[in-house]
């Protein structure tokens, strides 16, 4: 992993988007943090897509995707938002209406998206939930994970966020969720599971397909990718640009694909930094 500072600036002004975890990588200690927030919106003012792509479930991402009146807290500056490793996303009604908008476009309503066609979701549903059982008695510390909101399209358990988990007991779970069939990955805190072969780099491709009828291998040279661990390496792999935020240094070893970048600051101060990295690259004018 090459210092950010390495990242040239004629890179970093041809991008078109970003795409960004969320667990301590936007956040800090389970909250986004002021500037990483304020990052966000700087991105979108500068004419750049963000669109924040997370294993959390999606019911836990509906505030960030269209705000929560009751405790007047606002949308997030973002085009869309993946959840469950790329299972479901929000996104917009109006497809066509997507864009490179300035940061005081009028807000489109996100709603959910899926991969899966209603009927397959509902079998693999329960499905899960027969797995989840299976793993909850065969593995007595495992807990599902705790986040707020409907988890529709994965199974999700604790392993580092309100639960530690021993690796032997982390190994134990994923081999009981593979050997059920499921495609499996490991984030800073969660093991997931799911019949679909869902991994961040697949709904990544899969949203800009459905959004805007383009093919997010071909354009790489124009996407960059900040994260933070084990479920960020299929993007890490497949992203030319590709950012780690600092914290990343704490499970790097064990990682078979590492962002090209590093940061000095860690998660949510970390994102902030890989945003002014783009954008002051894209204020100076390149010498001819």
């Amino acid at each position: 992993m090459k210092p950010i500072a390495d990242w040239p600036p004629d890179d970093r002004r041809g991008l078109v988007g970003v795409f960004t975890d969320i667990d301590d990588t936007l956040t800090t200690g389970g909250a986004i943090t002021p500037d990483a927030l304020q990052a966000l919106a700087d991105l979108k003012a500068a004419g750049l897509m963000v669109i924040p792509i997370t294993g959390r479930p999606i019911g836990w991402c509906a505030s960030f995707a269209n705000g929560n009146p009751a405790t007047n807290k606002a949308p997030w500056p973002v085009d869309a938002i993946v959840a469950e490793n790329g299972g479901v996303a929000f996104a917009p009604e109006n497809l066509c209406e997507i864009g490179l908008q300035p940061s005081n476009y009028k807000r489109i309503p996100l709603l959910k998206i899926y991969q899966q066609p209603e009927a397959l979701r509902a079998e693999n549903f329960a499905r899960m939930q027969q797995v989840a059982a299976q793993v909850l008695r065969d593995v007595p510390q495992a807990r599902l994970s705790q986040d707020d909101g409907g988890r529709e399209t994965d199974l999700a358990f604790d392993h580092h966020e309100l639960v530690h988990l021993p690796p032997d007991a982390v190994q134990q779970v994923v081999s009981l969720l593979r050997g059920a069939g499921m495609h499996t990955t490991v984030s800073s805190i969660h093991i997931h599971g799911c019949f679909g072969d869902f991994n961040k780099w697949q709904g990544a491709c899969w949203l800009l397909q459905r959004l805007l009828g383009r093919q997010l291998a071909q354009e790489l040279d124009h996407w960059v990718f900040v994260g933070d661990s084990g479920n960020d390496q299929a993007m890490f792999q497949h992203f030319r640009h590709s950012i780690g935020v600092a914290n990343i240094r704490h499970c790097a070893a064990n990682l078979s694909h590492l962002p090209r970048y590093v940061t000095q600051a860690e998660r949510g101060s970390g994102f902030a930094e890989a945003a002014r990295a783009i954008l002051e690259a894209r204020r100076t004018t390149p010498v001819t």
